[in-house]
């Protein structure tokens, strides 16, 4: 049974609630010699506790798509066939624009959320410069298929998950097509085509979305492959100009270095409660060394450009999660490098999915504007000088909406 599958919940729940029947039932009335009886009743209270343990991680993992299958769970899923050395631009000096079209065949993708507003699809990509062999969820906007827009190549935001995490989080746990959908036909946020990719490509490591020769070439499969596959499959417009990259947790940092390490690719990055250096996850492959460290790093690829890249950067984060990592981005870029901060404090929730939720919209509606809908002005959210959160509500505080709390403050 699949581990996201309804049939293994209800199992679960089935065996949570008859493993504390049976000691119950049958506690007074095993026979046998002592030993057995007293190691066949400690096996009916594990077996209890057990079941009630695995439902819980279940009903969790449900919530957060933390873990897609078996493989993932147990670290034996390897999506990489090969890890050539490709260089510094991720290319292997191969002419990208003379590869022929890869025509991808798509399915509806299964899961808590896929049928929402429209439906999500799945495919199975088999990088072609990378050597990742992998799945990649679409979502399309609800202007795709009418006749007034059968000519028209929609923006696209490439969408990355925490660590551990699935690409189906963006949808199964944010919600992020039902938030958006009834704003894309209102117009009040750009018909934005989503793309989640499968970033958790080696068992039991997180890729940090870096290309290390020999292991993975993650980079390239997010920068590269996915983008190219899109193109070729989707009225989708050219990169740079209306492509995005958003990320939370260990996503936020990599869409963070993957906007500002590859302007010719992104326009611009969301990132919600990311961090700079890859250490910030202990698993991180790009954290294995100084050199791969520094590599991976956007606040050092800014500090260090011979020329600051021409890409919009939205990061969020509270106290010791995100914020500090966030102004040292800000005080490092240089024009036309543009950085907007917004600071949630510390009453809207800890790292979790509860308070990435509320800042999707916040998210999309800046995008609106700066992928080729007008450029948003930097700014910078400071901390509110009260803990008081004036009666806020938890999704305000979290999006950063609750102005009169001083949860953002645009200088």
């Amino acid at each position: 049974m699949s581990l996201t599958g309804t049939p293994f919940l209800y199992t679960l729940i089935a065996l949570t609630v008859v493993a504390p029947a049976l000691p119950l039932a049958l506690w007074s009335r095993l026979r046998g010699p002592r030993a057995l009886r007293t190691a066949t009743r400690a096996l009916m209270l594990l077996f209890a506790q057990g079941t009630a343990v695995a439902l819980v991680f279940t009903l969790v993992n449900n919530a957060n798509n933390l873990y897609d299958n078996w493989a993932d769970l147990l670290g034996t899923g390897d999506h990489v066939q090969q890890a050539a050395d490709l260089g510094a631009d991720g290319t292997g000096g191969i002419a990208l624009k003379r590869l022929p079209k890869v025509r991808q065949t798509f399915r509806p993708a299964t899961g808590p959320g896929m049928s929402a507003a429209g439906g999500v699809r799945v495919t199975q990509l088999k990088g072609r410069v990378s050597g990742v062999n992998a799945e990649v969820y679409v979502w399309l906007p609800p202007q795709y298929d009418e006749p007034a827009y059968r000519h028209h190549r929609f923006p696209v935001v490439e969408l990355l998950p925490g660590y551990p995490g699935s690409a189906k989080a963006w949808f199964g746990s944010l919600h992020t097509h039902e938030q958006l959908e009834p704003l894309m036909r209102d117009g009040q946020v750009a018909p934005f085509i989503l793309v989640a990719p499968r970033t958790n490509l080696l068992a039991g490591v997180d890729t940090g979305c870096a290309n290390i020769p020999g292991t993975v070439n993650a980079d390239t499969w997010l920068s590269v492959d996915v983008p190219m596959m899109v193109m070729d499959n989707f009225r989708a417009e050219s990169a740079p100009q209306g492509w995005a990259v958003a990320g939370y947790s260990a996503g936020a940092h990599c869409a963070a270095k993957l906007a500002v390490a590859h302007p010719d690719r992104y326009r611009a990055a969301v990132s919600l409660s990311g961090y700079n250096d890859p250490i910030g996850e202990r698993a991180s492959l790009a954290a294995q060394n100084p050199a791969l460290r520094a590599e991976n790093n956007p606040c050092l690829l800014l500090r260090g450009a011979p020329v600051p890249p021409r890409v919009s950067l939205y990061l969020s984060g509270q106290p010791h999660d995100g914020y500090e990592a966030a102004l040292a981005l800000e005080q490092t870029a240089k024009a036309p490098t543009t950085v907007h901060v917004v600071y949630i404090p510390r009453s809207a929730g800890g790292h979790t999915m509860a308070l990435w939720r509320p800042q999707v919209v916040p998210a999309f509606r800046w995008l609106t504007e700066v992928t080729g809908r007008g450029q948003v002005t930097a700014g910078r959210a400071a901390p509110p000088r009260s803990p008081s959160t004036a009666g806020a509500r938890p999704a305000e505080l979290a999006s950063g909406t609750a102005s009169r709390a001083g949860a953002v403050r645009r200088r």
